[in-house]
């Protein structure tokens, strides 16, 4: 586990190649079935995982719902799918390495500054309380996101 107050990511051991973990995580179709926050994604064009690729992800909190407007800026098969959420202020990302005969799959999230000035702007005086949330999301989100991919992909071999 690597984290640092805007940055943080984790890792889980996947039974399966590095390609199928990839494919998996690349179908943004089915994040909701993975994602404790994201309840669905759709590509806005041809879409496929292709950097440069565009698509939307839909979020639900008991508080509330909201929708993201994401770029895939890395897509390597069997290596790497990564995207940025709302013109570069968070970065999201999956990295697969092989591991004996499985998966060494890590996830890492990156709340940019872009996404602390945004939240400043946008939040005000409560700014401080609402990035907090964030990184809090991130830290339990991503090892709980983790343990359902490898769930999924196990499953499905």
């Amino acid at each position: 586990m690597s984290e640092n107050r805007f940055t943080f990511s984790d890792s889980i051991r996947i039974e399966a190649t590095p390609q199928a973990v990839y494919d998996t995580v690349s179908d943004i179709a089915r994040t909701g079935e993975w994602s404790p926050v994201c309840i669905g994604c759709e590509w806005d064009d041809d879409g496929g995982p292709r950097v440069g690729a565009r698509f939307t992800g839909h979020n639900r909190k008991p508080d509330r719902e909201w929708s993201t407007s994401n770029e895939v800026v890395a897509a390597e098969p069997g290596r790497a799918f990564a995207w940025e959420v709302n013109g570069g202020l968070v970065r999201w990302g999956y990295e697969m390495a092989p591991d004996g005969e499985g998966t060494r799959l890590t996830e890492t999230w990156e709340f940019r500054e872009a996404g602390r000035a945004f939240f400043g702007e946008r939040f005000g005086e409560s700014a401080d309380h609402e990035i907090e949330v964030r990184v809090a999301d991130a830290r339990s989100g991503i090892p709980a996101t983790l343990s359902a991919i490898k769930r999924v992909v196990e499953t499905a071999r």
